[in-house]
This record gives structure tokens, sequence and C-alpha cells, in this order.
């Protein structure tokens, strides 16, 4: 591979068979093998595809791609692309040919076409992942070791299928290459560095470790609900449609807002559509480890400065830092100088919440970051414990003090679970929760703006009482008479196969 994006150029012409263009969307991922491409909505065949013989033809057209390069070193990617898919087709022929006679009986048409999807996606893709990536239905991918993959659909099914490399060296290998794919150079995984964190092309987010354990291990996270803004979510029965007016009110207010949650509960995905309520001309930067919020490629935001951090590269400098390393908090200052009117920190996990609450309380407002928090009683000690996580070994009563003085509102979001019982997963908005200066206790104090509606069988948000800033929510458009609505929006409580205790 060659740092090429996941999909073709649409100018490519298409191998046969695919008139609007190859690869498309696989509708199924089967066990191990390539999939036919297919329009989503129709049966996909499975097929078995030898990856000795795919892998052979993939290095075949290696050499030749190469050697093309070489004498054509100012080939468009398009021309190098459409040869690649001419000498794909031509090994592909030759191998039916070969297996005619051998077997007696020609490969079928769609053998022919799994054949040179795997290849292809050996030369330009992910490899024998690909397949999986492209299924919308799938939302994790568990790797354990190259044998073993687990599927992890978004309706809370798993199944195994496989392998997807015939070795360690393999799945490393591949590992690499989706690094190098991705831009990112200097991340690699070896057992001088164990670990690799990175987004991939299709903005998938890929954790994998080796080197500490019996075998490689990889999680790719998909992400589903890559594009959506609030009127999906209200479609989706995250949100119902007072709520969904309270947070795009509370955007264009220029409130300073934290989203926490539990893990895979949605709060990345909560994060991406209130930024859909940014003016498209709103200058602001997104601070992130991997790139999972997409504003500067999304065709609405046109003023976007999208920074990522970057890991060492495994070297020590002078202070015993990772060489080459950029923190979060290396990223934050300067954001802070590039005229921007809001600031988006993708993930608050460590020091770089102390940075981020002096953003929230010493500039103009409008900011939004997320945090993991099991509870919405943990948070102000989540945010404690990260303070304490600084260089400086910051206070308790510091952390508490910032918070409340930086932040207007916290959105909870949570998600029950029930497919072990063969119900589905809930995602959810539970609670708002207005900031409202220091408590007693010593302690930010809150007001419940909105929480789950739990004596008549709701588990998710339903308005409680106006916030503080009622006024300013007003000014910006926002009917404060909706927060009137006992039930909200929602027409029955959320569908659980375990009721509400009341």
């Amino acid at each position: 591979m060659r740092g090429r994006p996941l999909h073709p150029d649409p100018s490519v012409n298409p191998l046969p068979g695919h008139s609007q263009g190859w690869p498309q969307r696989a509708n199924r991922a089967p066990a191990g093998a390539a999939a036919s491409a297919q329009p989503l909505g129709t049966a996909a065949p499975q097929v078995t595809v030898d990856y000795k013989v795919a892998r052979h033809i993939a290095g075949q057209v290696a050499r030749q791609r190469e050697a093309l390069l070489k004498t054509s070193p100012n080939v468009d990617r398009a021309t190098e692309e459409q040869q690649c898919l001419h000498w794909i087709n031509e090994a592909v022929a030759l191998w039916a040919d070969a297996q005619g006679v051998e077997r007696g009986v020609s490969p079928t048409p769609h053998e022919d076409d799994g054949l040179r999807r795997a290849v292809y996606d050996l030369l330009y893709r992910a490899g024998r992942l690909q397949p999986y990536l492209d299924d919308e239905r799938v939302e994790d991918i568990i790797i354990q070791g190259p044998h073993e993959v687990w599927l992890d659909y978004g309706d809370g099914q798993r199944r195994m299928v496989g392998p997807i490399a015939d070795s360690e060296e393999e799945l490393l290998d591949l590992l690499r290459e989706l690094a190098r794919d991705s831009g990112l150079s200097e991340r690699t995984i070896s057992t001088a560095s164990p670990t690799l964190a990175l987004s991939l092309q299709d903005g998938s987010r890929l954790q994998a470790i080796t080197g500490l354990g019996p075998m490689t291990y990889a999680v790719i996270r998909r992400h589903r609900v890559s594009h959506a803004d609030l009127d999906e979510l209200v479609r989706l029965g995250s949100i119902d449609e007072v709520l969904r007016e309270f947070l795009g009110a509370c955007v264009r207010a220029e409130k300073n807002v934290m989203i926490a949650g539990k893990q895979k509960a949605g709060k990345t995905t909560l994060l991406r559509a209130m930024l859909k309520e940014f003016d498209p001309e709103c200058r602001f930067a997104t601070i992130q480890t991997e790139d999972e919020l997409f504003a500067h490629s999304n065709g609405y935001h046109r003023q976007v400065v999208s920074l990522v951090g970057r890991e060492s590269n495994g070297e020590k400098d002078v202070t015993g830092r990772g060489a080459g390393e950029v923190t979060l908090l290396d990223l934050m200052h300067p954001a802070l100088r590039m005229s921007l009117e809001r600031i988006v920190v993708g993930e608050v996990r460590g020091p770089e919440v102390v940075a981020m609450m002096q953003a929230l309380t010493n500039g103009s407002g409008g900011n939004l970051c997320t945090i993991h928090a099991r509870r919405p009683d943990i948070i102000f000690d989540r945010i404690a414990e990260l303070y304490a996580l600084a260089q400086e070994n910051l206070s308790e009563q510091l952390a508490y003090r910032q918070t409340a003085n930086g932040l207007d509102f916290i959105v909870y979001v949570d998600m029950t679970d029930e497919t072990q019982i063969g119900g589905r997963r809930h995602r959810y908005v539970s609670h708002v929760l207005e900031l409202t200066g220091i408590g007693e206790s010593g302690r930010p104090a809150t007001n419940e703006v909105f929480s789950p509606g739990t004596e008549f069988g709701e588990l998710r948000a339903v308005p409680r009482m106006d916030p503080g800033c009622i006024d300013d929510l007003r000014r910006v458009g926002f009917d404060s008479a909706l927060l009137q609505q006992h039930y909200g929006a929602w027409t029955a409580p959320l569908p659980l196969k375990v009721g509400v205790s009341r």
C-alpha cells in the first residue's frame, strides 16, 4: 500500500460487473473471505478466497506497479490504479483458466470477483479486514491474534470470523501498513513500541497492543453514526425535540458544554451533532489524539483548525520526555493564539484538562469537550483526578473552582444494554446539569435542568426546571415554554424488556 484512501478514485474504471464504481460497500461480511461487491439491501453471496493466491497476485501486480512508477514517476493516481486494475483482471483470468483445467470446472463469476476484490484490498485498502470495515452493521472489530476475529454489531450481536492474517508477523505488518496509510508515519507497533492508536482513513478508531501478552490484540471502533446532526439523534431516539432545541440554543448562546458518559455510550456522536449547530463560518479548533470529529472534512464547516497529537519516536530527550511527542496540552496553548472563536477537545483524558478549564474561564464561550464518567454524580471527582495527574499536582479545590467558573452545562450520555436478554442497546441523553457556582461543600453546585422521568418509566431526559441562564437562551430563539412539558416530547417511554423501578 502507498498511502491511498480506502476508496478508489471514482474516475477509475470499475472491474467487470461493477458499473457504478468499484468496490462498493459489501452488504454481508463472509467469514474469512472477501465479499462480492453488492449494493446495500441485496444478499451478497459468500465467497471463500484463497489468500495464498491473492497474495501471490498482489505481489506480482505490486512489482508491475513499481516498474511503472520507476519508468513514469509522474503518472497520476487514476492512471496508476486503472493500470493496476487491468493487471489484476489479467492475473485473475489466467488463474481462472488454470483452475478450469485443473478442476475440470471453471470458477464462478463470484469466485473471480471475490479474488479480484481481495487482491485490490491487499494492494490499496485494509487487506482481509476490508470486508468488515465495509459492513455498515459492524460497530467493533475485535482482533485476538491473527486467527480469531470477532464482530460486534450495533444491535448487540457478536460473531467470530477470520482469520485476517496467517501469522503474528503478518498481522503486525498489516497494522503498520494501516498506520502508514493513515498519514501517521511516526506511529508504529513493535516490541519496542508495543501500543498503537490511530484513526483509519474511514474514521474508524484503532487501538492495538503487542508484545505484552501471548498474542497481538486490537480493536477497531467504527463510527456507525458519523455524520448525524441533532435532528438525526431525535430520529434515533437519543434525544427528543425539546432537548434538541435546548442543546441547539446552548451552542448558539455560546455556553461552555462538557459531554460526559460511559464508554461507547455515544459521547463523540453527540459532540459531532452539536458541532453542526455552529455557524458554517465559525472559526474553531478541534484538538484530539486521533481525529474522530471530521469537522475539517465534513463539507459543513469552513474555518476549522484540526490539530491531532503526535506520539514520540520511542527515544527520550534530555528532560526524559519522548522525543517528537506532541500532547493535547502542547496543542492547547498555540491553539489559543490562532484567532479562534471556539475550542473543541475530542476527549479530555489527562493534564490537558487544566489548559481546557483555563481556556473556558479566560476565553470566549461556546467551547465543547467530552470526558469519561460512569455516572453523572462522579463527573467532578473525575475532573479532580485529572487535575491531580498534572505535573503541578494541582489541588482538588482548584479543580472544583475552575470547573464551576468555566463550565455552563454538563450533558450526560447513558446506555442501557439488554442484548443478553434478547433486547438491544439503547443510547440516550439522561441528564443536563447547569453549573451555578461553588456549593457549601466546596464542590460545584448544579441544577438538574433535565433528568430521567423514572416516575413514569422513562430513562431518557425530560425537562425539570428552567436554567438560571434562561434569558440568554431566549435571546437566541429558545422557547422556554418547552421546558414546561412534563414528559418532554416523548410519546412513550424507552421500550425496555426490563421496566424501570419507580
